[in-house]
């Protein structure tokens, strides 16, 4: 096993003022407000943020008028009726909602709020969720954000709630698919709307110690990173079949049980870090698509995908571990009709690294009856029989640099001793698990299955003849050069993104094609990333790291750089077709 030198904590570099503590943030708005003591400070909040610390320093502002946001909700009973079709009876799954801020307040109480703002004199401060659409005309705006990973594990420590109910004390789940189908969705609408207007931004990912940074020190750091290479900051998590493999790679706590999942590029769960002279800001990453989304995503994505990025990129680890659940996800019309979501998940397995004896299931076994595989599924589930996935499901001996294509409707799971580049589409919840080999969740419970959303999109005539002729290792050779041949891997033509390997001992040029690149690196230990006319600062990567290019950046270069000069190196890189 090599040495590591994955990063765990890449930044964009921006110069600008930041403050640091709610002692220095407090002072710099006590100070604004000796000059101007007459005006309105709204202060929104993101969910997930905890209010009571929030809430307990902006009143040190000692305000003439303090509006707490919470007394201007519908009751939580409210709330809950008319959220609940959208919440649906599923463990896992809604339906994406359409509900803005004004559909949690009462009219009436944000009305009377109004009011007394318009009689106040002297300072006002308005705080908390929706402060922006109590009180849109600000004469002073701040923005109090946090990234969906950090919510998630407030989630599962209960800490925080979801917008207007009192769900302390629901499973982590239940959170998760309340931000992912309603709240999440009306906090992006109205952060979206104020980008432009935002004059402080807030980090309070660590307890009780903020960070400040003004409006021209947030649009240049996100105005810098969408026109240069990046990456986001990685996130890991153990898992029920979890490997030891990440431990090493990415230098993870060896305590652990183990890892299962790396979140290597999920903008909409990631966060972003601006190291502002010398100081880590965090804000989601998702900030950056939504405020310069052309110029990473470019015109033909962007038209397509609108401010959602349409890549990710994650690791799978099994080295050591157990298999995947097995799994399919819902085709394009199914995830429109049942869920709301106007793609689906798409995806793909390619293979970093893999113990002798790896496989990986994908497809049905030729000559399967549906009806019979579907009852042996059901009954595994109600008996606690074992399933015989062999009898049913094609098992794929697996290698290093092996690709496996997996488009939606197919049935699929990495198998034990596998270390997964998992190449997939953003709707990154739908997954129907049909059977989990017979085992708890880390939780001590049974993990949620699905047999029956499977049963309505398994594709049956991805059988073992049409797996191994369309989905497994199409690899071809597209071009070459002195030093250098890239590879098309994939992947299937149902999907819509493409897939380029490169193998390099020397400078191999790029272009993004006017579509954002996601790359990994798949072999060598350090390659740089550079500019052919010096538009962005030369870019060094590692092993295992993900990497983003803008579309904005339209010709990059990559060569081995450092120990791995000499050497031959591979990248994978994916992008939207069109």
């Amino acid at each position: 096993m090599r040495k590591s030198n994955y990063d765990k904590k890449p930044f964009t570099w921006v110069d600008g003022c930041i403050w640091d503590g709610w002692h220095v943030i407090l002072e710099k708005l006590k100070e604004q407000n000796e000059q101007c003591p007459d005006r309105k400070i709204v202060i929104e909040c993101y969910q997930g943020v905890y209010m009571k610390e929030v809430l307990s320093h902006f009143g040190e502002l000692s305000p003439a008028l303090f509006v707490d946001t919470r007394r201007l909700f519908k009751s939580s009973e409210e709330i809950e009726r008319m959220t609940e079709p959208y919440m649906t009876d599923n463990v896992l799954f809604g339906y994406c909602a359409h509900f803005s801020y004004a559909d949690f307040l009462d009219k009436g109480k944000v009305e009377i709020c109004r009011r007394q703002i318009q009689n106040t004199k002297g300072l006002i401060v308005v705080c908390g969720h929706g402060a922006a659409e109590a009180c849109p005309d600000s004469d002073l705006l701040l923005y109090v954000d946090m990234a969906r990973w950090e919510i998630q594990q407030r989630f599962r420590r209960k800490e925080v709630h979801g917008l207007g109910v009192d769900d302390y004390t629901v499973a982590p789940s239940i959170h998760y698919k309340r931000g992912y189908f309603i709240d999440w969705i009306v906090c992006d609408n109205l952060k979206k709307r104020l980008l432009e207007k935002v004059d402080y931004w807030l980090d309070t990912h660590i307890q009780e110690s903020p960070k400040m940074i003004e409006e021209a020190t947030w649009k240049a750091g996100l105005q810098k990173t969408a026109h240069q290479p990046f990456r986001v900051v990685p996130f890991f998590d153990p898992a029920p079949w979890g490997g030891q493999w990440m431990k090493e790679v990415c230098d993870l706590d060896r305590n652990q049980v183990n890892f299962g999942w790396c979140f290597d590029c999920v903008p909409e769960e990631n966060s972003l870090y601006l190291n502002v002279s010398g100081t880590l800001f965090e804000m989601p990453s998702n900030n950056l698509i939504f405020y310069q989304s052309k110029a990473v995503l470019g015109g033909p994505v962007e038209a397509r995908f609108g401010q959602n990025f349409p890549i990710r990129f994650d690791f799978l680890d099994t080295m050591g571990g157990g298999n995947l659940s097995l799994q399919v996800h819902p085709t394009t019309q199914y995830i429109r009709d049942t869920f709301g979501m106007f793609y689906t998940q798409d995806e793909s397995y390619y293979l970093l690294d893999a113990e002798e004896g790896a496989t990986v299931y994908l497809g049905v076994k030729s000559g399967v009856v549906p009806e019979e595989m579907i009852q042996a599924l059901q009954e595994a589930q109600d008996t606690g029989k074992m399933f015989d996935a062999q009898k049913y499901v094609n098992c794929w001996p697996a290698q290093k640099h092996d690709h496996y294509l997996i488009p939606a409707g197919t049935i699929h799971c990495s198998g034990a001793g596998a270390m997964v580049l998992e190449i997939s589409a953003t709707p990154n919840i739908f997954t129907f698990k049909l059977w989990d080999w017979g085992r708890l969740g880390l939780d001590g419970r049974p993990r949620p299955i699905n047999i029956q959303h499977g049963a309505n999109v398994i594709q049956w005539e991805r059988d073992t003849e049409f797996t191994r002729a369309h989905l497994v290792n199409q690899i071809t050779e597209m071009a070459s050069g002195e030093g250098w041949w890239e590879e098309r891997t994939g992947l299937h033509e149902n999907e819509f993104i493409e897939t380029r390997r490169h193998w390099f001992t020397t400078k191999v040029e790029h272009t993004t094609g006017r579509g954002v690149n996601v790359l990994n690196v798949i072999e060598g230990d350090e390659l740089i990333v550079e500019s052919p006319t010096g538009t962005f600062e030369p870019f060094v990567v590692h092993y295992a790291e993900t990497f983003i290019i803008p579309a904005a950046v339209e010709t990059y270069t990559i060569r081995p750089y450092g120990a791995s000069e000499g050497k031959c190196c591979g990248t994978i890189k994916a992008y939207v077709r069109f």
